[in-house]
């Protein structure tokens, strides 16, 4: 077989078949004890308050798979990858390949092709399936698993809600939903237009407006002349509703990738401290399904060559640099809420540490 030739061949098909097989079974195998291990830990939400069978079954678990899937997709390709080869190299078949005149890079293409199809399927939940999934199992999860519906940041709220114009608000209750200390600012070519001041403003649900109280209205035309206007009540409507200060942390999860674009574009126009959150999930959903490259390398590098230890000690290596990768992508996330590093920096970076680690590996395998 030529090293350059990238026609598929039966050996390629034999080992993406191999690939995938182990794949699906990895798949079914973990999915199964991890939501064995969830039903033991909500088991006592879902009897206390009475979550029905067909939603628990239908509205949280069928949806909880793929996220999961999606997930645990690194680990999955990793203990797939380490298994499948290391049995063939127990098998001295990588021996006879590299024998028959194979290279090694050449071996890899079935690999990557194996991948790639993987990758595929992680890109294509997490941009389009899992946010509406999410949209149900967090609903879910709102109702019968979390005391507190909302997350929401109740003081010293500071949002820009369109070009020029300013909300600050000191204080929000849930208990009426109104606003304390309520302040909309207009600026125009950095010169400060008006200012609406009110000591409080309640949400009119019908209308879809602020209700201000006892308002105070500063206007300033383009000689600097002011006019002052005060009232018991004023009608406001503005591009900030009740659902901005309802909004939860997690709301981005259950967003499709064009909407969680919005979310961000809207989020940094206002200057929202919760738009690292949708960032954070942005890049995830893409950095995710690109280590499957990067970790197949690893994998085949690592369990190409017979050891002593057997399958068992290389799927021991495998499951381990597998979790461990998922861990660092969670600890990444820690740089950017402490703004050490950039959102797309930090999620980036385990897949960055992790390329470099497995091509220093592929240098160390068998040509």
């Amino acid at each position: 077989m030529s090293r350059l030739s990238l026609k598929p061949k039966k050996l390629d098909w034999y080992i993406i078949k191999k690939f995938i097989s182990t794949y699906l079974v990895a798949l079914v195998i973990v999915v199964a004890i991890v939501i064995i291990f969830d039903i033991s830990e909500k088991i006592d939400y879902f009897v206390e308050r009475h979550a029905p069978l067909h939603e628990i079954v239908f509205d949280y678990y069928m949806n909880f798979i793929p996220y999961i899937l999606n997930m645990f997709s690194p680990l999955f390709v990793f203990i797939t990858v380490i298994f499948f080869t290391s049995k063939l190299a127990n098998n001295s078949e990588i021996i006879a390949m590299l024998s028959s005149g194979i290279s090694f890079r050449r071996l890899l293409v079935p690999y990557m092709t194996s991948a790639a199809l993987a990758a595929a399927l992680s890109l294509a939940l997490g941009m389009y399936v899992i946010p509406p999934a999410n949209f149900t199992r967090l609903e879910f999860e709102q109702k019968y698993i979390k005391a507190n519906r909302f997350f929401n940041s109740n003081h010293n709220i500071h949002y820009q809600i369109a070009p020029g114009e300013f909300v600050y608000v000191e204080s929000f209750s849930s208990w009426n939903n109104s606003v304390n200390r309520f302040t909309l600012e207009t600026i125009k070519d950095n010169k400060l237009v008006s200012k609406l001041s009110a000591s409080s403003a309640v949400w009119n649900e019908e209308q879809g407006s602020w209700t201000c109280r006892n308002y105070f209205i500063r206007s300033y035309d383009e000689h600097g002349n002011e006019t002052i206007q005060t009232g018991a009540l004023k009608d406001t409507v503005i591009a900030l509703t009740l659902e901005d200060f309802y909004r939860r942390k997690n709301v981005v999860e259950s967003l499709k990738i064009k909407e969680l674009n919005e979310l961000i574009e809207l989020q940094n126009l206002r200057g929202d401290q919760m738009v690292v959150h949708a960032q954070i999930e942005k890049h995830t959903r893409i950095a995710t399904p690109f280590s499957a490259f990067i970790l197949t390398l690893m994998g085949v590098a690592l369990s190409s060559r017979k050891r002593r230890g057997g399958l068992g000690l290389n799927i021991g290596i495998g499951v381990g640099l597998s979790f461990s990768y998922i861990l660092f992508m969670r600890f990444s996330q820690m740089f950017v809420h402490t703004g050490t590093l950039p959102p797309w920096l930090a999620i980036w970076l385990p897949n960055i540490i992790y390329a470099i680690i497995a091509l220093f590996v592929y240098r160390m395998a068998p040509k």
